[in-house]
């Protein structure tokens, strides 16, 4: 069983959540909380594999329980939701470790995909959608971390930079082993290299970067 964690201040939302989640046989909602600041404690107590977070709570708010939640040891793969698609705060979120995010209007049966996506290790990462967010975000402090980000991609090897520009334009594993003319074990374990080298948690984290480095 998947288990999932409701953290949301609206309590329409998270019964809704929980009617969705409800017809899935792979997953169990084993906890609900109505705001970021009791997050930790209840993911220490319940143990979830995924939380489902709202970005705007009155106390503490989704982006920094998602922080907070991420640095705990063998933390929870974090959804973000959100009512905006181009929302500001969803970036931040991302940033912070979360595996992707959902529209708070987003299909059942993708809001179960979803779930099971991040629960096996991937990440909520669609082209359309990242380049919505990468399209109408703008941030200070741009140019200090697109010096970071470029320094950070050229310690890769070059097949590395391919494929991390690959994950950048929002391509699945095999969408990438089909351009580069690889096996999809291959493009998974450069993809974990990546990880590694560049100290991210996910797919997400190396889309942004690629951002940053204002790479294409």
């Amino acid at each position: 069983m998947i288990k999932v964690l409701l953290v949301d201040d609206d309590p329409l939302v998270r019964a809704g959540l929980k009617m969705i989640l409800a017809a899935a046989d792979d997953i169990e909602v084993v906890g609900e909380i109505d705001d970021g600041a009791d997050a930790v404690v209840e993911v220490r107590q319940q143990r979830p594999d995924v939380v489902l977070m709202d970005i705007r709570m009155p106390k503490v708010d989704g982006i920094s329980a998602t922080t907070q939640v991420r640095a705990l040891g063998q933390p929870p793969a974090v959804i973000v939701l959100t009512t905006f698609g181009a929302d500001s705060y969803v970036l931040d979120a991302l940033r912070a470790g979360a595996s992707g995010f959902l529209l708070k209007d987003t299909p059942p049966q993708e809001i179960v995909q979803a779930i099971r996506q991040v629960a096996g290790g991937g990440a909520m990462l669609s082209p359309s959608v990242i380049q919505t967010l990468i399209g109408h975000v703008t941030e200070s402090g741009s140019a200090a971390r697109r010096t970071t980000a470029k320094k950070a991609l050229e310690r890769l090897s070059e097949r590395e930079r391919e494929v991390a520009l690959e994950v950048g334009k929002g391509r699945s594993n095999a969408d990438i082993a089909s351009v580069l003319f690889m096996s999809e074990a291959t493009v998974k374990a450069h993809v974990s290299r990546l990880l590694t080298k560049l100290d991210l948690s996910n797919r997400v984290q190396i889309a942004l970067l690629v951002h940053d480095a204002g790479v294409r």
